[in-house]
């Protein structure tokens, strides 16, 4: 299955394996209690684009005020579950108001890896416009909800999310920073001529062996050409989903939990966001 998936488009989506028949093997390293330590909830959340019901998952900080900078993460390949939940709570416990997305619909929710490539496949590889779509249909949800400050919103995704992240820096959408974890990279066939406003950073696995150097190069170059500020930083020994504590890193396989790179990645989000929500 591993090696049919490397050969189609969906080599930058398998990052999001958050697969119970792929965490079994392999030995879990424990996250870090700093960072994944929570002690707020959140709620689902319905909104709508077009004639599609989606259902997003909010999370508001303890402390809100009538201007709260907001941030929207989008999921991996694997939906609306566990793992952007948590990040989403995450957001929230540094004082912002976090928004996950529901890219594929609220009806939509993969039960396997099988469904995952499939709806992942249909939005980047397949119908990347509505994809586009979907993310600014967020943006434009978390920009109306109550307190938030429309002039401070961001976006991050993780892995199939990452994607979709620098899709809402290519589109100029009204964020002020885009965020990239273990994300696909290319800007498929719809390439935009215009500079790039939002500040960019994209975290990325040093052996990660399903973003490989050309698509690394190609979206370097793509920064450069949109006059971008950027970021883009490596972590030595980090493999794909080397964010989530749910997929255990198993010697060899080419996506994994990497507790270093987490936390480190985690920190400098963390001071990224601090610098781009300051008025």
């Amino acid at each position: 299955m591993l090696r049919q998936l490397r050969q189609t488009s969906l080599k930058s989506h398998f990052l999001g394996v958050t697969l119970a028949s792929l965490a079994t093997s392999g030995t879990s390293i424990a996250a870090p209690k700093e960072i994944h330590s929570l002690d707020n909830t959140g709620k689902n959340f319905t909104y709508r684009e077009g004639t599609t019901d989606l259902e997003g998952y909010l999370v508001l900080p303890k402390k809100l005020t009538k201007k709260t900078p907001a941030v929207v993460l989008v999921h991996d390949w694997m939906g609306v579950g566990s793992d952007v939940k948590r990040r989403a709570r995450m957001i929230a416990n540094l004082g912002y108001i976090a928004f996950a997305a529901d890219i594929y619909g609220k009806t939509t929710r993969p039960k396997n890896s099988d469904e995952a490539a499939e709806y992942a496949t249909k939005f980047r590889g397949g119908d990347r416009a509505l994809f586009r779509k979907r993310i600014l249909s967020a943006i434009d949800t978390a920009s109306k909800i109550p307190n938030v400050d429309a002039s401070r919103i961001a976006i991050l995704g993780y892995c199939f999310g990452g994607t979709g992240a620098m899709e809402a820096a290519r589109l100029k959408a009204p964020v002020v920073a885009a965020i990239s974890f273990h994300g696909g990279l290319s800007q498929g066939t719809q390439k935009e001529e215009k500079e790039i406003t939002a500040k960019v950073i994209a975290f990325h696995g040093a052996e990660d062996p399903l973003v490989d150097a050309n698509e690394v190069k190609g979206f370097q170059e793509e920064m450069r050409a949109a006059k971008a500020n950027w970021e883009f930083v490596t972590y030595s020994g980090a493999v794909h989903a080397f964010t989530n504590p749910e997929v255990p890193y198993k010697q060899g396989a080419p996506f994994g939990y990497n507790a270093q790179a987490d936390a480190r990645s985690w920190t400098a989000m963390t001071n990224f966001l601090a610098e781009v929500f300051t008025k």
